[in-house]
């Protein structure tokens, strides 16, 4: 019997559990910070197979951590299970009919990813029981991934100090190794303080912030010839200064998002950005405020784990989709565009298949892509400990993140699949790793090269608060 098939039957004998408790994340869909019933369902969880199970770390109330094992490295698997507003959708059906309007949704698969991770943690932790082996799995359950930084502030806090390596997942629409590119970025408020007049009668007296905003803005769009190309800047009216017209608005809020390909590249922009904030609050003859809310490096790829973990997913296989699932993906399909759907296969080197509305490939390691790229705080860990992340199937080819199609899926039979499938490879990875020094230490090795030729600056800054107010971006 191999080795990774005794894992892989680990984690089998355990996935319905874990389906359901995706499904009760998905039902309970909370933002930013305020995932109190999935925080606690994933402590549940964690207590009732055994874990050592420390909640509010970070001093956040809704991040956690399970540990399993003694001795030997350390391997963290991270979980997520925020979701996104104005997303709320009916599972299963292929029509937008949301639950509550305005209501949340697991618009990015979260609470796909949550399950997968806690259920992988698990079957590594009877895997090390049941061979009697030295090693620790540690889960880190991560609010606010959305926007909320919450594993840059884990790191700040130190809690992944004696990490030997980290494991994660995201759900998708086709299965292989994540590229290790994303855009380092920061999430700013600036808030302009006037003086407030009657608009009419006395409008020289009064300063207006939002004129100031509107300035900044300006500033900003003229700064966008000049910056490099793979960079963004993002914005959105926090607080317009009230509804009264005939008043000039004396407070006036806006949030940007400036994100860049390095974090070099990233702090040059938000000096910058702030930089253009002073100059509107100068012309405005306002005052500026800036707060950072959260902040996230990019990604740092390690080869010998990238490699080992194509190798499981190789060894595994596509997910095992069947007719009935791909009769339901077909009719989420015919509300996308057959350039939606054929402009999917680019960001991840293949080649378009007409009438293919699931997919079983594992896509090459070393692909050629369309470089869409967003940002993660999975990008902040990277930076202190080797880390590697997979993509697994769950969905319709062409399903766009952040949607209420991709929501209408979340806890459909085919999610469960590529879920069962993430889970197993995660698990296949971190056995690699404690049964083999030899990868670990070229794992270790890799990353300490990297290291030693880039400082790192946490994008999450002392002075940073973890924003528990705040709604996800």
């Amino acid at each position: 019997m191999r080795n990774d098939d005794e894992i892989w039957r680990l984690t089998d004998a355990k996935s319905p559990a874990f389906f359901a408790m995706s499904d009760r994340i998905w039902g309970t869909p909370e933002l930013n910070y305020q995932e109190t019933q999935s925080a606690a369902e994933h402590a549940r969880m964690l207590e009732q197979e055994g874990f050592r199970v420390q909640t509010a770390v970070a001093g956040i109330p809704t991040a956690l951590i399970g540990e399993a094992g003694e001795g030997g490295p350390v391997i963290a698997i991270l979980g997520e299970y925020d979701a996104l507003p104005g997303l709320s959708q009916e599972a299963g059906v292929a029509v937008e009919k949301p639950i509550e309007d305005g209501g949340a949704g697991h618009g990015c698969g979260h609470n796909m990813l949550g399950s997968a991770s806690l259920l992988a943690a698990t079957a590594v932790k009877d895997y090390l029981a049941k061979n009697g082996l030295k090693g620790r799995v540690r889960y880190y359950g991560c609010p606010a991934e959305e926007g909320g930084s919450s594993k840059g502030f884990m790191v700040r806090a130190g809690l992944f100090d004696d990490v030997d390596v980290a494991i994660c997942w995201h759900p998708a629409a086709f299965t292989g190794v994540n590229k290790p590119i994303s855009l380092a970025c920061v999430e700013i408020e600036f808030t302009f303080h006037g003086r407030a007049s009657h608009a009419a009668a006395t409008p020289h007296l009064g300063r207006s912030a939002l004129d100031a905003v509107e300035l900044m803005n300006i500033g900003v769009n003229y700064m966008r010839e000049h910056m490099p190309s793979s960079a963004r800047v993002h914005y959105a009216m926090i607080d317009g200064g009230g509804i009264a017209p005939n008043v000039v608005q004396a407070r006036a809020t806006v949030r940007h998002l400036i994100r860049a390909r390095t974090l070099a590249e990233m702090w040059d922009l938000v000096r910058r950005v702030k930089d253009i904030a002073q100059g509107a609050a100068l012309m405005s003859e306002t005052r500026v405020v800036a707060k950072q809310l959260s902040g996230d490096a990019n990604l740092v790829g390690n080869r010998p784990l990238e490699e080992c973990m194509h190798r499981n997913l190789t060894r595994l296989g596509g997910p095992g989709f069947d007719e009935a699932d791909r009769r339901f993906a077909a009719e989420i399909q015919k509300t996308f565009s057959k350039d939606d759907i054929r402009s999917s296969y680019g960001r991840f080197g293949l080649k378009p298949r007409d009438g293919e509305a699931l997919s079983e490939e594992i896509y090459p390691l070393d692909f050629t892509a369309d470089l869409f790229v967003g940002s993660t705080d999975v990008g902040t860990v990277s930076w202190v400990t080797p880390t590697v992340q997979c993509r697994a199937a769950c969905y319709a080819v062409g399903t766009p993140g952040h949607s209420w199609q991709l929501v209408a899926q979340g806890r459909a039979p085919a999610a469960h699949k590529g879920l069962a499938l993430a889970a197993k490879a995660m698990a296949g990875v971190a056995r690699d790793v404690l049964a083999d020094p030899a990868l670990l230490k070229a794992a270790r090795d890799e990353f300490e090269a990297f290291r030693r030729e880039n400082p790192f600056d946490n994008p999450i800054t002392p002075d940073v608060e973890p924003p528990l107010d705040m709604a996800a971006k």
